[in-house]
């Protein structure tokens, strides 16, 4: 049995737990530089929000209703995810984190759940416990295969102190099936949702009664088999636990092919020094990523943006692609790499809205083929060092306090730091409780 733990409105949820007297109130939080909708109170739902609305056109609405409206705040949704997911691992040890407000708990290995009703107070269970210890509400789908538990967790109530579904057979998951149109079971995308409706295949009901040999012939091949197996109640999708070490939460990294840092700016840039300071930021952050999953790159690929609603023709997104003689996680080496790749894009008085760093040709950190006329492995080994120790200031004293002069240096003004030039909008953000000690939850 799988169960499929899904945090509600999660982002809203995160803002919540430290402004409980939003409890009841409209709420929604913004995407980065403050663009549109990306999360939203079931109170905000009720008013017509949808989600990804642009800010600016549904303002006065908000305005008008007095909805309480939230920059997002990463740091803090990221810091309350890990604490979520930690909770869930105390209830079984296989855990596959599926996103930032979903993940699988298998409970193939707990022997004494051998009735419905118990893997609905288990669910239960589950779902008080991450509600008491972290302030997040979920809900909860348990079935046999991540499929019908997706199914089940959608069929949830969302309101009352059950928020929990079990497709334990056949007999519960045909009638769930037949409820739910074709287009919303997981693994239908929008090209075959359309296919099936156009050959009067409109419920998931009506999809599983289908022969096996039909999806395997119409819905790409052993993807269909795969699907028609998952909704008859036959595990067939892999599982990708996360892994932990020293009560850390390490995704797995089996299927990882990039890594990627990319944002909008808070207003256009063409100053070459500013762009510098936004790129080596981003191979910064990427290169993180990459040590944080014992990962390396090949390439390096700078990615800059201009209008993309200008009318001026030609493509509005430009990218270098960077090929390293040997792959590294070195923060200055991917730095050095980032940089030449903007000096071969940047064309002079163009206003940019964006830029990113992506690292691909990923492998695993350690086995990197030295070249001909590259450093050698002592080099390599100093390298390696060096990042530790970087990481390891930083994770002790606080986030960049150990940085390259690359990323420029941090203004200090009134004894705030201010926010680099390039930085997106972010006009209604909240402290990160959870992670800076300057911003702590304070209890009046």
């Amino acid at each position: 049995m799988y169960a499929l733990v899904d945090c509600n409105n999660f982002y809203v949820s995160c803002e919540r737990v430290f402004a409980p007297q939003l409890e009841g109130r409209p709420v929604v939080v913004l995407s980065n530089n403050d663009g549109c909708l990306i999360s939203r109170s079931q109170e905000a739902k009720d008013l017509g929000l949808k989600m990804g609305e642009p800010y600016h056109l549904v303002r006065p609405l908000l305005e008008q209703h007095r909805v309480q409206v939230f920059s997002s705040n990463y740091a803090l949704y990221g810091d309350m995810s890990r604490r979520v997911v930690q909770v869930m691992s105390s209830f079984t040890p296989a855990v596959e984190v599926y996103s930032i407000d979903e993940a699988f708990l298998d409970f193939s290995g707990l022997d004494w759940i051998t009735k419905k009703s118990d893997l609905l107070t288990y669910g239960q269970q589950v779902r008080n416990t991450v509600l008491n210890y972290t302030g997040i509400p979920t809900c909860v789908g348990i079935a046999p295969t991540k499929t019908l538990a997706k199914l089940a967790n959608r069929l949830a109530p969302r309101t009352g102190p059950t928020r929990t579904m079990v497709l334990a057979t056949a007999a519960d998951w045909e009638p769930a099936l037949a409820r739910v149109p074709v287009d919303t079971i997981w693994g239908v995308g929008r090209r075959y949702a359309r296919k099936l409706t156009e050959l009067g295949i409109n419920t998931g009901l009506e999809l599983a009664r289908l022969p096996e040999h039909w999806l395997r012939r119409h819905l790409g091949g052993v993807v269909g088999q795969r699907l028609w197996r998952e909704l008859h109640g036959q595990p067939c999708l892999e599982w990708n636990p996360a892994e932990w070490d020293d009560d850390q939460l390490q995704p797995n990294t089996a299927s990882r092919h990039s890594v990627t840092c990319t944002r909008s700016f808070g207003r256009p840039q063409h100053q070459e020094t500013v762009l510098a300071e936004a790129v080596a930021t981003f191979a910064t952050k990427a290169a993180e990523k990459l040590r944080r999953h014992g990962q390396a790159a090949h390439l390096v690929t700078v990615i800059l943006g201009t209008d993309r609603f200008a009318p001026a023709p030609g493509p509005k997104t430009h990218t270098a692609v960077i090929s390293l003689p040997t792959s590294t996680n070195d923060t200055g080496m991917l730095i050095k790499a980032a940089l030449q790749g903007l000096r071969h894009l940047r064309r002079a008085g163009t206003a940019y809205h964006r830029a990113g760093v992506l690292l691909t040709g990923l492998e695993p950190e350690g086995q990197a083929q030295l070249g001909l006329f590259s450093g050698s492995a002592a080099d390599q080994q100093r390298s390696q060092q060096l990042m530790k120790a970087m990481d390891g200031l930083n994770a002790r004293f606080g986030r960049q306090l150990v940085r390259s002069a690359a990323m420029g240096v941090a203004k200090n003004v009134d004894g705030l730091l201010q926010k680099p030039v390039w930085a997106g909008r972010a006009a209604h953000c909240s402290p990160r409780y959870t992670t800076g000690w300057d911003e702590l939850w304070q209890v009046r």
